[in-house]
C-alpha cells in the first residue's frame, strides 16, 4: 500500500508514514495549547493487496448458488487497530460492520452486489465520496482520487475472497464492473464502467475506469451502456430491487433512476 502522506492542511509537507486506511484522522498540534484534527490520506506508491490482511465472512450464502439466482453482496471495512480488511459475502449488505461513529466519520467502506439484467450478469459497487459532513465534502476530489487508486485492491479482495465462487463460475470473472460514486458534488457523482472483471483488477484500471461514464453524460458511441433491468416482472433479470440501499436525495446519482437498477433507500438510515 501507500507509504506517502500528505497533510491536506500544509499540503507542502510530505512525510514518509505508513497508514492502512483510506483516510485516517490525526491530531496535528500547531501549538503548546492548540490542536487540530487534520485527514490523512495516502496518495503516492502503488496499492497492493495483500491477502494475509484480508478477513472474510461468509453469511448466509453458498458458493454452489449462482448469484444470479440467489442474492449475493460485498460489504469491505479497514480497521485501523488489526491493520486488517474484512469482507463480509452475504445476501444483503452486513450493517454491523457499518456501525461507530469512526466508520460514520471515515466512510471508507465499500459495498458491492451481483446483479443478472436482461441475462447478463454484472458487478456494481458504490463507494461514498461526500455528503454527510463537511469534512468529507471539503476533501471530495482528493477522496474520489484514492477511492480509483485503491478500487482495483478492492475488486482483488473480492476476487480473492470469493475464489470458489469464481472458480464454480468463471464466465463472472467477464462480467462489466459498475463503479457508483455517490457525492453532492455534480462533479464526482458519477457512475464508472472498469471494464470485465478479470481487467478491472489490475492497477491500470485506477485511471478513473475503462470509460468514465458519468451519470449525466450519455454518449452512444460507449462500448458499454449501464444494463436497464425490465420494466416488467421477468426472469432474466434478478434481483428486482437493489439490494444495496443509498440516500435518494443529493447522494444518490443523477440520471439513475429507479427502472434502471438504482438505490434508493440511504446506508445511513440503515447505520442508524
Amino acid at each position: 500500500m501507500g507509504t506517502l502522506t500528505t497533510s491536506l492542511v500544509v499540503p507542502s509537507k510530505l512525510n514518509p508514514e505508513k497508514h492502512n486506511s483510506i483516510f485516517r484522522y490525526k491530531t496535528r498540534r500547531k501549538s503548546n495549547k492548540n490542536q487540530s484534527i487534520v485527514p490523512v490520506a495516502r496518495l503516492f506508491g502503488p496499492a497492493i493487496f495483500e491477502a494475509s490482511k484480508l478477513k472474510v465472512l461468509f453469511l448466509g450464502v453458498d458458493e454452489k448458488k449462482h448469484p444470479g439466482k440467489l442474492p449475493r453482496t460485498y460489504t469491505l471495512t479497514h480497521s485501523d487497530v488489526t491493520s486488517k480488511l474484512t469482507l463480509a459475502i452475504s445476501q444483503t449488505i452486513n450493517n454491523s460492520q457499518l456501525q461507530g461513529w469512526y466508520n460514520r466519520l471515515q466512510r471508507d467502506e465499500v459495498v458491492a452486489e451481483w446483479k443478472k439484467v436482461k441475462g447478463k450478469m454484472s458487478l456494481h459497487v458504490h463507494c461514498h465520496i461526500s455528503g454527510g459532513h463537511f469534512l468529507l465534502d471539503l476533501f471530495a476530489r482528493l477522496r474520489y482520487y484514492i477511492f480509483c487508486k485503491e478500487l482495483p485492491v478492492v475488486l482483488k479482495a473480492f476476487v480473492h475472497g470469493d475464489e470458489d465462487l469464481l472458480k464454480n463460475y468463471p464466465e463472472l470473472q467477464e462480467a462489466l464492473v459498475w463503479v457508483y460514486f455517490h457525492s453532492n458534488i455534480q462533479e464526482f457523482n458519477k457512475v464508472e464502467c472498469w471494464g470485465p472483471l478479470k481487467e478491472a483488477t489490475s492497477p491500470s484500471s485506477s485511471s478513473g475506469g475503462v470509460i468514465g461514464k458519468t451519470s449525466t453524460t450519455s454518449n452512444n458511441n460507449n462500448k458499454w451502456d449501464l444494463p436497464k433491468p425490465c420494466e416488467e416482472t421477468c426472469t432474466c433479470c434478478f434481483p428486482p430491487m437493489s439490494v444495496i440501499p443509498w440516500p435518494s436525495s443529493s447522494t444518490s446519482i443523477a440520471g439513475v433512476s429507479e427502472e434502471n437498477g438504482t438505490i434508493q433507500q440511504g446506508l445511513q438510515e440503515q447505520q442508524s
